[in-house]
């Protein structure tokens, strides 16, 4: 494949050597300073930009045709915006909050025990996220997919930074140099606690993550997650 890499931070260089190892070409590279491009000679495209650039480059390759993945947070208030225009265009779109292999694996771990301690109202979740201190959001996207999975399958109605109230999952961010993605969800009860921890090790869980999705999508036309990738119902 012709990659196009929309966002040529550490994630993008890593994603280019992961692609590059894996037998892909690295047609286009956008940073912050590119002032324009061309997809014409690219296959698929991987955005990694800012939240502020991500909606335009996404859009972007939809009416262009290229299919794009996004592994940017911080614009999911556009997310349906963005499935409204794929669909209407026929193109194809795919958004993960986190794109680790592992991780994914770690959100149906989440789901699954949500579910079964849906039985025990005793147990009172609540999620940490620990990030290098260059990361612009907080809570980061996998905490707040995380905390959005409880809450789809419990009686829980949103998530908070601050205090939680009854209904409310409390998250901690916390922002700590060199620390590429820790992920805690902890079910606390007044006599035991079960907890889940995902930790990353290096950037390039998630750059294998978004160029296997990459080659997944690449042919295919729809909107697309990770579930789909990695074949879990």
């Amino acid at each position: 494949m012709r990659v196009a890499i929309l966002g040529y931070g550490k994630m993008g260089k890593e994603i280019e050597q992961i692609a590059l190892e894996r037998g892909h070409d690295i047609a286009l590279k956008v940073s912050s300073d590119t002032k324009s491009f061309s997809l014409n000679n690219c296959d698929v495209a991987i955005d990694f930009s800012l939240p502020s650039t991500a909606v335009a480059n996404i859009s972007r390759c939809l009416e262009e045709g290229v299919p794009v993945i996004s592994g940017t947070t911080g614009w999911l208030d556009a997310y349906d915006d963005v499935v409204a225009k794929c669909k209407s265009v026929n193109g194809t779109f795919l958004y993960a909050s986190n794109f680790s292999l592992g991780v994914n694996i770690f959100f149906e771990l989440n789901r699954n025990l949500t579910e079964l301690l849906n039985k025990f109202p005793q147990y009172i979740p609540s999620i940490e996220e620990i990030h290098h201190t260059q990361k612009l959001d907080a809570p980061s996207g996998t905490a707040i997919s995380l905390a959005e999975d409880i809450i789809k399958d419990s009686s829980y109605k949103n998530w908070t930074l601050e205090a939680p109230k009854k209904d409310e999952i409390g998250i901690v961010a916390k922002r700590i140099s060199q620390v590429p993605g820790t992920h805690e969800v902890n079910f606390d009860s007044e006599v035991d606690s079960i907890q889940i921890k995902h930790t990353a090790h290096s950037r390039k869980g998630f750059a294998l993550g978004a160029v296997i999705a990459s080659e997944f999508i690449h042919d295919k036309k729809g909107v697309f997650t990770m579930k789909d990738v990695l074949n879990i119902s």
